[in-house]
């Protein structure tokens, strides 16, 4: 009996031994995934998921740039036909559309704002490793934004919403595109999160479009909730007021990382009203870091300048163009390099050959402005506009022969 007892002892204390030898395996591997991803969060290389950092290059001198559609930007074959434009001419920065006309969001986006307003349609899968590929290139990456021209955010939040006057209901213009009240501070916020959210994935600068009130439909049935209340309570404030209101908000609240750029109409430049939706130049100059006059020739009307076409006359329409504002941002005790116009790459008014298209890139170096953007549709440009990659011979100082690096 006592015999059996004590092979017994001896069987129990065999399997209690086995089982602390698998709790002390168990724990010991345990504590090392724990440590693994304590360390992989202090950035150490193992196999849990891995932080992405953005890299980001500096503002080139002069930006000359092209602009991309997010669709063609999720092209491969596409995309690299306008990459391999900028490497083999003197291009050397890409726009991206970040946010359409239609309101959509090209790529994710982190953001609480943007979980609950927006709306994702992922048409560029690898927009980090696109943008890094680009950074490796030298090329400088500006991601541009249509703020309040946004028929999505119009439908799904109504009450942000320019309104038709007699019903309430959500305005459209002539193309059927509806706009958010350019005074609510919703909408304001939504958009600084877009642009914070896009930097973090990579883009050196953030370009606003579509900051402006509406300029055509019907004008005589049209209500703004908000900036009408903001208007009504100052009897000084006007569509001006409320538009500068938004660039101040901007200038103040966004992560002072972040270059900006405005775009605005052309006629800004040689107009002192506020057009009547609330641009006026030296309202925009102090709170971004460049802006943009959309000084497309083509744009312009009818015996501008005593011009019947102004669109078969790029040169003399840019050249007067940039010079006033060239005037203006000096009074204004602001510096020339802020301006940075967009020129045409598009047949409207005038077919646009190689010389048009250059004509208003001469035009503006004649009037002191240096920096330029393409805007092209169709994303397809004229080459022969533009000339080709040159690297300034560097002499060498004990040979003094010449080598190109």
């Amino acid at each position: 009996m006592k015999s059996q007892s004590f092979k017994t002892i001896i069987v129990l204390l065999v399997i209690a031994g086995a089982l602390g030898a698998f709790f002390f395996v168990y724990a010991n591997t345990n504590d090392r995934a724990i440590l693994n991803y304590s360390q992989n969060s202090q950035g150490a290389a193992t196999t849990t998921k891995e932080v992405f950092v953005p890299t980001h290059i500096d503002t080139p001198e002069n930006v000359r740039a092209i602009y991309m559609t997010s669709w063609v930007a999720g092209t491969t074959d596409f995309r690299q036909d306008l990459v391999d434009l900028v490497e083999e001419t003197e291009l050397n920065s890409i726009i991206i559309d970040i946010k359409d006309y239609s309101g959509k969001i090209a790529f994710p986006i982190e953001g609480p704002l943007i979980e609950e307003y927006g709306m994702i349609e992922n048409r560029v899968p690898d927009i980090k490793e696109f943008i890094e590929e680009l950074h490796k290139k030298g090329i400088y990456v500006i991601g541009r934004v249509t703020v309040f021209q946004d028929p999505y955010l119009a439908q799904l939040r109504p009450d942000l919403a320019v309104q038709k006057a007699s019903d309430k209901s959500v305005w459209k213009d002539r193309k059927g595109l509806s706009f958010t009240d350019p005074g609510n501070k919703e909408v304001w916020d939504y958009h600084i999160a877009i642009a914070e959210g896009s930097y973090n994935l990579g883009f050196d600068e953030i370009n606003f479009d579509y900051i402006r009130f509406p300029s055509d439909g019907d004008m005589t049935d049209i209500y703004y909730p908000k900036s009408e209340e903001v208007i009504l309570a100052d009897p000084d404030f006007g569509k001006a007021e409320v538009v500068e209101g938004f660039f101040r908000y901007l200038d103040r609240n966004l992560d002072d990382r972040i270059v900006t750029s405005a775009d605005i109409f052309g006629m800004t430049t040689t107009n002192y009203d506020d057009l009547n939706i609330g641009q006026v130049l030296e309202r925009a100059l102090p709170h971004f870091d460049y802006i943009a006059p959309m000084v497309y020739p083509s744009h312009y009307p009818k015996n501008f300048i005593g011009l019947s076409n102004p669109a078969a006359h790029p040169y003399e329409v840019i050249k007067y163009s940039m010079d006033r504002a060239h005037e203006r941002t000096l009074l204004a005790s602001t510096t020339p390099a802020q301006l940075r116009p967009w020129y045409q790459d598009f047949d409207l008014g005038a077919d646009y050959t190689a010389e048009l298209v250059r004509a208003q890139i001469t035009a503006g170096y004649d009037a002191g402005v240096d920096s330029w953007m393409l805007w092209a549709p169709s994303n397809r440009y004229t080459k022969g506009a533009l000339k080709p990659y040159y690297v300034e011979p560097v002499k060498e100082r004990e040979t003094g022969t010449t080598t190109t690096p």
